[in-house]
């Protein structure tokens, strides 16, 4: 939240967000300034940001781009105009979805700007790799403490089970001490 609230502040737009883009939808993992939750891939100008993971995708006044003038995004709610999204490129290289910025009227993003959105992207990547990392030890940590505890029960088992043959050796180890004894 944080990173969409400096996203909309360093570019002076009403919203920013941090989309995730699957095969079917969109989802807003963050969001400044817009109460959806998320969209369709159909009409989700990050799912044609993440074409590029090397690229800012720039769009000054959809309105006048022949891939957005009908979009419902354009010609409804929030009357997308202008658009800037960033790829958040995971560390597999792969785009996952997008930092962006939007307004209800044109711009021409500063190359100051754009630069960080660049950053913040970066840092927002590596936020969601930190994060799938965190979740993967926390799973492997769930499973080492199960696979110790049935270490351990085991542990008591086979303990428990060795007493009664070692209690029989050492009886017997007595009983043929105490012999030889009697006999020398």
């Amino acid at each position: 939240d944080d990173i969409t609230h400096l996203a909309s502040t360093i570019c002076g737009t009403p919203i920013s967000l941090i989309s995730l883009v699957d095969r079917d939808r969109q989802w807003f993992k963050s969001r400044h300034g817009l109460e959806l939750a998320g969209t369709g891939r159909e009409v989700s100008f990050c799912a044609h940001a993440i074409n590029d993971p090397s690229e800012v995708m720039v769009v000054t006044d959809a309105r006048a781009d022949p891939r957005f003038a009908d979009n419902s995004l354009v010609t409804g709610r929030p009357h997308i105009v202008f658009y800037a999204g960033v790829p958040l490129v995971g560390s597999e290289g792969h785009a996952l979805g997008s930092l962006c910025v939007i307004d209800d009227k044109p711009r021409t993003p500063a190359p100051h700007q754009l630069e960080a959105l660049r950053a913040l992207a970066r840092q927002t990547g590596h936020l969601l790799d930190l994060r799938r990392k965190t979740t993967l030890l926390e799973e492997h940590e769930r499973i080492l403490g199960q696979r110790n505890d049935e270490l351990r029960q085991f542990a008591n088992v086979l303990a428990h089970d060795m007493k009664e043959p070692l209690r029989m050796v050492t009886s017997f180890m007595d009983r043929l001490h105490r012999k030889l004894e009697g006999t020398m």
